[in-house]
């Protein structure tokens, strides 16, 4: 894999440990959906638009891995002309984000797929944009994320990816837990940390770019705990 499920013999920094790819018990889902991600997942539409400055969106968003679509749904209110189909493997996540859509009169724009990549399908065979956040750590093989690009993103698609990145040290990690989720129930304090260490680091984006032939995708870090992939398909 070559250094993507682990850091390379001889690298500095902590190593990867994968976490699992679904997170679809009920808790973990209820406490997902009821978290408080506000500031991460607004700034995840105003990086996109500082990224695709003046870009009218219209035609079918793809959302890789929208759990309970929190983001699918700040996306549709920013760019009211386009649809949104979200797709993720967890049942449990698919379900809050329908009732959310509902609340929120968003259903009739945003539709909800259970899809675990890779997949061989989706209801439409190219897509007008794709966007994803916080899918890729939970990707044991990260080149099923790169491959889904090229499988279902139209040429010149806009493209943007936010997701963690590693901390340099376990003690790093939990300081970051410490930081943005003291007052999340445990099984999300628990999730987060784990999530920290199954991240990969902007030099391993970069080679997996490479390997995929994305190499008109850049990476960013854009916070202490955040990095960004964005560009557009060739």
């Amino acid at each position: 894999m070559l250094g993507f499920a682990y850091a390379r013999p001889g690298s500095e920094g902590m190593e990867r440990i994968p976490e699992p790819e679904l997170m679809n018990e009920v808790a973990q889902a209820k406490a997902y959906a009821e978290a408080d991600f506000s500031e991460p997942h607004t700034q995840f539409v105003m990086l996109f638009q500082e990224k695709f400055p003046g870009l009218r969106l219209t035609g079918t968003v793809l959302d890789l891995g929208c759990g309970p679509a929190d983001v699918s749904r700040r996306f549709a209110q920013a760019y009211p002309q386009c649809r949104i189909h979200g797709i993720d493997g967890a049942a449990n996540m698919l379900q809050l984000g329908r009732e959310a859509n509902k609340q929120s009169h968003l259903a009739q724009r945003i539709d909800l797929f259970e899809v675990q990549l890779p997949c061989q399908a989706l209801p439409l065979a190219r897509y007008d944009t794709v966007i994803s956040n916080s899918l890729l750590h939970h990707l044991h093989n990260p080149l099923v994320l790169w491959r889904s690009l090229h499988q279902f993103a139209a040429a010149g698609a806009p493209v943007f990816i936010m997701d963690l990145r590693r901390p340099a040290s376990p003690q790093v990690a939990q300081a970051l837990v410490d930081t943005y989720a003291a007052n999340e129930p445990a099984v999300l304090r628990n999730d987060f940390l784990a999530s920290l260490h199954a991240a990969f680091t902007p030099e391993e984006i970069m080679l997996q770019l490479t390997l995929s032939q994305l190499n008109n995708l850049q990476v960013e870090t854009v916070s202490d705990r955040h990095l960004i992939i964005y560009g557009y398909m060739s």
